[in-house]
């Protein structure tokens, strides 16, 4: 009789156990082009991210720090990409274990897109997407630290 309550209580936490748990990629994530560097954080109950290290963090032109000159607002055109938020909103869904719902914003084009991630060791799939996620364009990002 112990030994049939033992398996039960097994067999009902093997499928709730590893779900309860949330993957969280905490920490800084080079994209895959190795140009700029992400550190993913919490902010509030979700995920954020910001660029903390680019390989060319001054305009070839001016001398100075580059400038988030794309962005569809005229007043944030002069605030420096490093440090600028590039990811928002990202909240965790067992379900589908991924960090979904949230928003990654493209400084090259200055657009913002529907974004998700999921997590496997010390990679990265971020995936930006517009309407439905089956459209869209996956980058798979490694771990800096």
């Amino acid at each position: 009789m112990k030994l049939l309550l033992l398996s039960l209580l097994l067999w009902l936490a093997v499928p709730f156990g590893p779900r309860a748990q949330s993957p969280v990629p905490f920490g800084v994530w080079a994209d895959d082009t190795g140009d700029t560097h992400i550190e993913i954080y919490r902010c509030g109950e979700r995920l954020c991210g910001r660029v903390v290290w680019l390989r060319e963090p001054l305009d070839a032109n001016t001398g100075r720090p580059k400038l988030d000159q794309r962005n569809p607002n005229a007043d944030k055109r002069t605030q420096p990409l490093h440090n600028l938020v590039v990811l928002q909103d990202l909240r965790y869904n067992p379900d589908s274990e991924r960090w979904e719902d949230g928003q990654i914003y493209d400084p090259a084009s200055g657009r913002t897109y529907s974004c998700y991630m999921r997590l496997s060791k010390d990679r990265l799939e971020v995936k930006g997407f517009i309407g439905f996620s089956l459209i869209g364009r996956s980058h798979y990002w490694a771990r800096v630290r």
